[in-house]
């Protein structure tokens, strides 16, 4: 190992791939109440990704002995040995530093202290809990319902709006699926690593009932937040053509194969997520 870690290792470390998306759905609780995505939400989402990387690269130091020990995991920094405990303690810091910077700088300290509590929920609660039971998903699903309300009052919006209430829902929601869909993808890697997991308590075909039953809940929920906060006819048509496809593809599978495809779904509810925060942002920022 070099002295110094290459920028590639420390946006792994940070998580990035997910601390962008995380970034994007604070810009959508911004947009939904400021009806612009200007210099004030390109801040906005700088300091939520930081304080985003800094919650994922805490997440690789907490979990670094388990992620030794399963497949899909041994070749991420610090089991690999691409960047050691010292240094990813640095870089978690630095992550956080810089963030934290960003919010205090630009926001009131209510935006730092939702941010701080999307960290506290991740790495002090979600990711102990894990260790305890295969349901820690459910608590932990708080960790993508907080961002929107960062970016909600980050714009000066009200924090018992209920629209802001039900953009949340949806993003707790979906956390769950997603989630049990990587477990019909890994579960049993969890059980490398000593997790108590769904698969131990169900089998593949109760945990694709499940899962389904709860991206039925997904999918309701994004239609509320259709018909309930966006103002545009377009937006609406787009999520329902939308959602009619994931319905109609897994409704297929189900009735001709039996079958719930873990991967496919999981990424046509990626693509859903990622829908939910582009129609909701351009349906602020064009009415």
């Amino acid at each position: 190992m070099g002295d110094y870690p290459n920028i590639k290792d420390i946006l792994e470390l940070g998580k990035a791939r997910i601390s962008l998306p995380v970034a994007l759905s604070s810009v959508t609780g911004y947009a939904l109440v400021a009806k612009n995505v200007g210099p004030e939400a390109f801040m906005l989402a700088c300091g939520v990704f930081f304080m985003s990387c800094s919650s994922g690269a805490l997440n690789h130091i907490q979990e670094r002995r388990a992620d030794a020990l399963m497949p899909r995991t041994q070749k991420r920094p610090i089991p690999s040995g691409r960047i050691g405990l010292a240094q990813a303690w640095i870089i978690a810091l630095t992550y956080f530093a810089v963030g934290s910077f960003i919010l205090f700088l630009n926001f009131k300290p209510t935006v730092f202290a939702i941010s701080f509590v999307t960290l506290l929920s991740y790495n002090a609660i979600y990711t102990p809990l894990k260790k305890v039971t295969a349901f820690a998903v459910v608590p932990g699903s708080l960790v993508g319902a907080l961002p929107p309300y960062i970016g909600w009052i980050a714009g000066n919006g009200s924090l018992l709006s209920g629209d802001i209430f039900i953009v949340s829902l949806f993003f707790f929601i979906g956390q769950i699926p997603h989630f049990w869909l990587l477990l019909l993808m890994f579960g049993n890697e969890y059980s490398l690593a000593g997790y108590p997991s769904l698969n131990s308590v169900f089998n593949d075909q109760q945990i694709k009932r499940l899962s389904f039953t709860w991206i039925l809940a997904t999918i309701a929920a994004a239609l509320i937040v259709g018909t309930r906060v966006f103002n545009t006819r377009i937006a609406l048509l787009l999520l329902l053509i939308y959602v009619f496809y994931i319905v109609g593809t897994l409704a297929g599978n189900l009735i001709l194969k039996k079958e719930l495809p873990p991967r496919a779904t999981f990424f046509k509810l990626n693509i859903l997520y990622l829908c939910m925060m582009f129609f909701l942002i351009a349906d602020r920022i064009l009415l």
